[in-house]
């Protein structure tokens, strides 16, 4: 089994070499990074994607609750707090587990094993979704995309537009689904709006990307991330 890669963000550091302990106890986990402060995870969480964050609510800069509501691209999301009233909140975020502080050893296994399912079950979908093409309804009929033929897909609120070279299709679905969807090696999110096809680039400069007749800008959460690629 391949290792799930977690950060941990919690302003005690005392919480962070706890969960640093419980984790090197699981085989199938590794702590890559911990945070005592959230905002400077922000870049890290975006560009590097990691699988699991355990997440402090009650911090002094931001409560977690509120620092989820940040991110573009979400974890599978563990809450540690001492504070119990803050669970229905975390719920209605998509928060998979909650862990009431003291933290004991075997109700920290309990959720990671909870998220791994979570993790592994998203895999398979994304395996079963392995293809080369989608289909979105235009008028009466469903028509077939490449993905070798999108230059780039625009969220748009509820829809995305998907833009060829010759036409733009509306799409109800979100750009977080389609990033699980499209192929890592060709497609690349720049912005919290925009996905690109790599293979369609034209330009780099600055903070802006050109494509085709389009000027797509580049996030700060991504600016890393895509200037790796650029070199």
């Amino acid at each position: 089994m391949n290792q799930i890669r977690c950060i941990a963000i919690d302003d005690e550091p005392l919480a962070l070499t706890i969960l640093n302990d419980y984790v090197s106890k699981v085989s199938y986990l590794n702590m890559t990074k911990t945070y005592t402060c959230a905002t400077d995870a922000t870049q890290y969480i975006q560009t590097e994607k990691p699988e699991i964050l355990f997440l402090d609510v009650q911090m002094p800069e931001i409560k977690g609750i509120d620092f989820i509501k940040t991110l573009v691209y979400k974890p599978v999301i563990i809450l540690t707090t001492a504070y119990a009233e803050y669970a229905i909140q975390g719920y209605n975020l998509d928060v998979i587990d909650y862990l009431l502080k003291p933290i004991p050893f075997e109700r920290f296994l309990q959720a990671v094993n909870k998220a791994m399912r979570l993790i592994e079950s998203d895999k398979k979908l994304k395996n079963i979704d392995e293809k080369e093409y989608l289909f979105v309804k235009s008028g009466f009929k469903s028509v077939k995309i490449n993905f070798q033929d999108i230059l780039y897909i625009e969220g748009l609120k509820e829809y995305v537009g998907i833009y060829t070279k010759n036409e733009r299709f509306l799409k109800l679905d979100s750009l977080k689904k389609l990033e699980k969807i499209l192929p890592e090696d060709k497609f690349i999110r720049t912005h919290k709006s925009y996905i690109v096809n790599i293979d369609f680039i034209k330009s780099h400069f600055g903070n802006v990307i050109e494509i085709s007749d389009k000027e797509i800008p580049i996030g700060r959460v991504y600016r890393d991330k895509l200037n790796k690629l650029f070199r």
